[in-house]
């Protein structure tokens, strides 16, 4: 009787950590980064991400079957933003070709999507496949000229 109540706490507890990561997929959080010029600001910058106006930087890989589905999302709200004051940029980066920067920006899992403002700074991060309306709805603050 003793195993068969420890296999149900088990049971359980595999099924609350299951729906507390699923309610985290794909939602939008904000960053809780203050950067400063550093190591990181210049691994940004290798890839593209310079500051220079908005980005979204999404980490990729070949082998990655949902980072096709970031990638057209990305896509879709950068074009629709294509024409704002500061249209924001798509970055991809394979997280085969750059462990650094992955590694200095904390990615555990594919896919994983950063927005950037116009200054350089982390605004948002995003686990799994963004929808359109929340990356908008992040994105489009930040592309109007200040």
């Amino acid at each position: 009787m003793i195993e068969i109540t420890i296999l149900a706490v088990m049971l359980l507890a595999a099924f609350a950590v299951g729906m507390v990561l699923r309610g985290r997929n794909g939602k939008v959080r904000v960053a809780d980064v203050i950067e400063t010029r550093s190591a990181r600001a210049d691994l940004l910058a290798s890839v593209g991400a310079t500051g220079s106006g908005p980005a979204v930087l999404h980490f990729s890989a070949d082998w990655c079957g949902p980072c096709a589905a970031v990638r057209r999302v990305v896509a879709d709200v950068t074009g629709q933003l294509a024409e704002s004051p500061q249209p924001p940029l798509d970055i991809e980066v394979d997280i085969d070709a750059e462990p650094v920067l992955a590694k200095e920006l904390n990615v555990l899992s594919l896919p994983t999507t950063f927005v950037f403002d116009s200054e350089g700074r982390e605004r948002f991060r995003i686990s799994g496949v963004p929808k359109v309306t929340d990356l908008r709805s992040a994105l489009e603050p930040l592309t109007i000229a200040a």
